[in-house]
């Protein structure tokens, strides 16, 4: 699956999200997905997966075979930049 249609996806469910995509094998089943968004203010990590998965719920039985997730708020992000 195309990264920008995973990307698509995910904004679709949070417009405002900025997110980072890596196919990690080179054959676009297998993605890190870096998610940025204050639409993950005040929930647990897994909270946050399961919004990513809800939002690719389709994809996920069938052309995304694994997505590791890192899902942050802004201020999150910020910390984690150098």
């Amino acid at each position: 699956m195309k990264k920008e249609a995973i990307i698509a996806k995910i904004v679709a469910a949070m417009p405002e999200a900025v997110v980072e995509m890596c196919d990690l094998t080179g054959t676009e089943d297998h993605w890190e997905a870096t998610i940025i968004s204050e639409a993950f203010r005040g929930k647990t990590p897994i909270q946050r997966h399961r919004m990513v998965f809800d939002a690719l719920a389709e994809e996920m039985r069938g052309p995304i075979h694994a997505l590791t997730l890192k899902t942050w708020t802004p201020e999150q992000a910020d910390e984690k930049t150098p």
